[in-house]
């Protein structure tokens, strides 16, 4: 029996470490087709490379005394361009010796020829990506971004990377690039790729993608430290200037900024390492371009790849925060009252979100839509009702299927309108798997062993930041309007005693939000909502419309009374 305990427990991290890998599986497929294909652009690298031994043929000379000693590994026979012999085995030079002129004529002839290709450069590439998958998995995990990685963005990632790289080698082969490095720059798309991943996947994805592709053309320049160190500034840069995008247009100025940036990082490099100004005019006209054109395109590509990796990009959410949208509408229309408790919770989760640091646009988004799946039977909601409750005439069971099918409706509603992600997390979990006590209540009158499960929510507790501010201030923004008198210090109270009862309810275990957030979120949602229950001064001719219809009821309770002590008087005679 001990021993089937004991094969149980240690069965739990077995299976966990399964579950953990089976979720990595499909990252690490990716990576190892990545891995590939970049083995086969630095084959083609290496293969059209002046390297021996993997050292680049420049850093030889005839007369220079030699650091190490090359060894020919195949037969090299004479032809019309390199009539040189080179033997297999044969010291084409020797450490410490003088390198001749026919000695030199054999290192360039093993640079040059296609029949040599340089196995040992090609394993230090190998070598050299296969540490940079390692480093790119490090950093594209969720330890670093902040959420789980989706395959979408390792997908996304990997395809510009590798076009960033391929462009490098590809670009180094032409004649004109040998002049100077800032030619290669010129046909490089980083910029246009840090841009769309900063609108697509946000700003921290653009760094440590910024990072990997600039490691990448390190490699693929043969370790040329300007290309680097140029890739690495504007790539910074870019993702500054695209971070605070609102709208597409400026995408526009941020490409003038950003040619702008590529000219004067090419210029400042040129100054550091002391290079010649030869041709410095047409450089700086095609690195100006580069920049301009990332810009561009980026404006080009971003709309589709929106749509078809449904991504929460900013552009995406700005417009679907027009209010003029067919459901917003839709929602005016027939759930007024719902369409303003949105607008409500949108302005509490917007704000809270900002004084903690959270993606307030994905917040105010999710709270414009949380309650659409309302629209359909709107009538059986509070805030649509105008006096007569029907949940009055109905079951308490009944009422909890229809108040919590509002969950599931709108989670459908917004996969039909294929709303990015982070919006439909904050529809389904917006109330968490919590209780809905006043029909729990009711149902214990008639039934005292009515199931608490049979009154709660289906859904999961918020597993984002946003999700979770948006779930206090729909639970906030519902219950402080039954709240009497809603001066600053009962507003504080209510409120702390609502978030301290999710709390409780475990409802914020799984958002990440910290006891100092939830204090700011609360200062915030009080700040608000004292200034939407603000008292007014009573004007001296304002009446109150209800005035006629008041007095006409003390009129009849008098007439009433004066009856009953009549009626009183007649039966003590």
């Amino acid at each position: 029996m001990a021993q089937s305990k004991t094969e149980v427990v240690g069965a739990k991290p077995a299976s966990a470490f399964k579950i953990a890998a089976k979720k990595q599986l499909p990252r690490v497929v990716t990576a190892g087709i990545a891995f590939l294909a970049m083995a086969v652009i630095a084959f083609f690298n290496v293969s059209r490379s002046l390297t021996v031994a993997s050292f680049a043929l420049d850093e030889y000379e005839i007369g220079q005394v030699a650091d190490r000693t090359i060894v020919a590994d195949r037969n090299l026979p004479g032809t019309m361009e390199y009539p040189t012999v080179v033997q297999k085995g044969e010291k084409v030079i020797k450490k410490g010796f003088v390198i001749t002129e026919e000695a030199y004529r054999k290192l360039e002839k093993m640079a040059n020829i296609h029949e040599y290709i340089d196995y040992r450069a090609f394993a230090d590439s190998l070598i050299y990506l296969a540490l940079l998958i390692v480093l790119w998995f490090f950093l594209f995990s969720k330890v670093l971004i902040g959420h789980t990685v989706h395959l979408k963005e390792s997908i996304v990632s990997v395809i510009f990377f590798l076009a960033v790289y391929a462009s490098a080698v590809f670009t180094r082969k032409l004649t004109f690039a040998a002049g100077s490095p800032f030619t290669l720059c010129i046909f490089m798309p980083a910029s246009l790729f840090i841009f769309l991943i900063v609108i697509l996947f946000g700003e921290k994805q653009a760094v440590f993608f910024t990072l990997i592709s600039a490691l990448g053309l390190l490699n693929a320049s043969n370790f040329n430290i300007t290309i680097f160190l140029y890739a690495l500034v504007t790539g910074f840069a870019a993702c500054r200037i695209a971070r605070k995008l609102e709208n597409r247009i400026q995408l526009v100025f941020a490409a003038l900024i950003t040619a702008m940036l590529n000219v004067v990082t090419a210029f400042l490099l040129k100054v550091i390492f002391n290079e010649n100004f030869d041709g410095s005019g047409i450089i700086a006209f095609g690195l100006a371009i580069n920049g301009f054109f990332s810009g561009i395109l980026a404006l080009g590509f971003i709309t589709p790849l929106e749509q078809i990796l449904n991504t929460a990009s900013v552009f995406r959410l700005t417009d679907l925060s027009d209010l003029n949208n067919p459901i917003m509408r839709k929602m005016l229309l027939t759930a007024s009252g719902t369409y303003n408790h949105s607008l409500m919770v949108a302005q509490l989760a917007e704000n809270a979100c900002k004084a903690i640091g959270a993606n307030s646009l994905v917040a105010r988004v999710g709270a414009y839509y949380h309650d659409m799946g309302k629209i359909e039977q709107s009538e059986y909601f509070v805030e649509n009702q105008s006096g007569e409750n029907k949940h009055d005439e109905i079951n308490p069971n009944l009422s909890v299927s229809i108040i919590r099918s509002h969950v599931k409706k709108g989670v459908e509603m917004a996969l039909s309108m294929r709303l990015p992600k982070p919006v439909i997390d904050i529809i389904s979990e917006h109330h968490g798997n919590g209780v809905m006590q006043y029909f729990y209540q009711e149902a214990l009158k008639s039934n005292p062993d009515a199931k608490v499960e049979d009154f709660s929510y289906f859904g999961n507790p918020p597993t984002s930041r946003e999700s979770g501010v948006v779930m206090l201030a729909d639970t906030v923004e519902a219950a402080c309007r039954t709240l009497d008198k809603p001066t600053v210090p009962r507003l504080e109270k209510f409120i702390h005693t609502l978030i301290e009862g999710k709390m409780q309810a475990g409802q914020l275990k799984n958002c990440a939000l910290t006891f100092g957030e939830l204090t700011k979120i609360q200062d915030t949602f009080v700040s608000i909502l004292a200034g939407y229950y603000h008292s007014r001064i009573e004007y001296p001719d304002q009446k109150d419309p209800d005035a006629p219809e008041k007095e006409k009821d003390k009129e009849k309770e008098s007439k009433s009374e004066g009856k009953a002590s009549k009626k009183g008087k007649a039966d003590g005679k």
